[in-house]
């Protein structure tokens, strides 16, 4: 009896969900509503809200502004990551202005800073030329971050998939997204860098800057293998990845090894962290909240914590869950957030 009684101890259940503190460490909130966020602290989330410079988001500093209304509102469980614009980077004044206003937004809070993939997938410079992650003239503001303390979130590149035909992609949410979204779809544009020469410019910026404390957003564009991730995870030891709208392609590599999956877990549990990407704006209502929301959490603790087949509205096909260890689950859904994130709080599981 007592045997059982350790083992039932070292794993949660889906019924610890509630009560088990936890963060979101990848999502984006655009809106002074409080609702979600005290939706979230009802269900023991801490948030990291962060800020990007996607076209169809409001601007960086409105973003930023959004952050900062939350956090007053809610210190203890919301923070954020800034961002900076790529536009303007032969300027003489672009580095002065963007480490000014990093600057600021450290002082208003901000614990972290995101590149997005319009830097190697979109924006151009005046030669006509792709600034790629790795360009010299990017250099001086990772020096800064590093010198600073601050960790670097980087949406580089995209899912290999996007490299690929609607027909061949391996998970729906993708086929979804890239339909939707065909000028990021690169199977269409071909005069695009390749997937290789991104993940090529990602790898040779870490080497560059082997101080610089980075988490790799979407599994660090590795997401169809985690033997490459784990090649990148023992090659670069001040890096680690985020699961922000990535757990599928994991639940996909687990249909056909699911020991394989659960043992890359287990090894990279401290380079690990839990996040979403759930995007909150004024154009949700509570039936979002409560309902989508609720679902996408409660699937990935499934997944994460429980020892059974389950189904996932990415994939085709079942799979059994990962069933991790206690220690393993605090890590990715808690720990490591406040490990490569310096200043995103000190909340614990007790």
């Amino acid at each position: 009896m007592p045997v059982a009684t350790d083992k039932k101890k070292s794993y949660y259940s889906t019924g610890d969900f509630g009560r088990v503190k936890k963060w979101d460490a990848h999502m984006h909130i655009n809106t002074f509503d409080t609702a979600f966020p005290e939706y979230a602290g009802k269900n023991n989330f801490g948030l990291l809200s962060i800020n990007v410079d996607v076209p169809d988001f409001p601007s960086i500093e409105e973003q930023r502004a959004y952050a900062i209304g939350q956090q007053k509102t809610h210190h203890n469980a919301l923070r954020y990551i800034t961002s900076f614009r790529i536009s303007g980077i032969e300027d003489a004044d672009w580095l002065e202005n963007t480490i000014a206003y990093l600057d600021e937004s450290f002082a208003k809070g901000a614990i972290g800073v995101k590149v997005w993939k319009n830097i190697g997938m979109e924006f151009k410079d005046n030669n006509g030329e792709f600034v790629m992650i790795d360009d010299p003239r990017l250099d001086p503001v990772f020096n800064y971050l590093e010198k600073n303390n601050k960790t670097l979130t980087g949406h580089l590149g995209e899912p290999k998939n996007c490299w690929l035909p609607l027909d061949k992609m391996t998970v729906k949410n993708d086929r979804e997204y890239f339909e939707q979204h065909p000028e990021y779809h690169m199977y269409l544009h071909p005069e695009s860098p390749s997937y290789e020469q991104q993940i090529r410019a990602r790898d040779h910026m870490l080497e560059k800057h082997p101080g610089l404390r980075f988490v790799g957003a979407h599994l660090g564009s590795l997401e169809w293998s985690i033997d490459e991730l784990a090649i990148r995870l023992d090659r670069f030891p001040n890096m680690a990845v985020d699961l922000a709208e990535r757990i599928s392609h994991l639940q996909y590599q687990t249909i056909s090894d699911h020991q394989k999956v659960r043992d890359f877990f287990i090894q990279y549990q401290d380079r690990v962290l839990y996040g979403t990407d759930i995007i909150i704006d004024n154009t949700q209502g509570d039936n979002f909240i409560s309902g989508a929301a609720q679902k996408i959490w409660m699937n990935h603790w499934q997944y994460f914590t429980s020892d059974e087949i389950m189904e996932a509205p990415e994939l085709d096909r079942s799979f059994r869950s990962l069933h991790l260890p206690r220690e393993v689950v605090d890590k990715i859904y808690m720990n490591n957030a406040q490990k490569w994130y310096p200043g995103s709080g000190n909340n614990s599981n007790g």
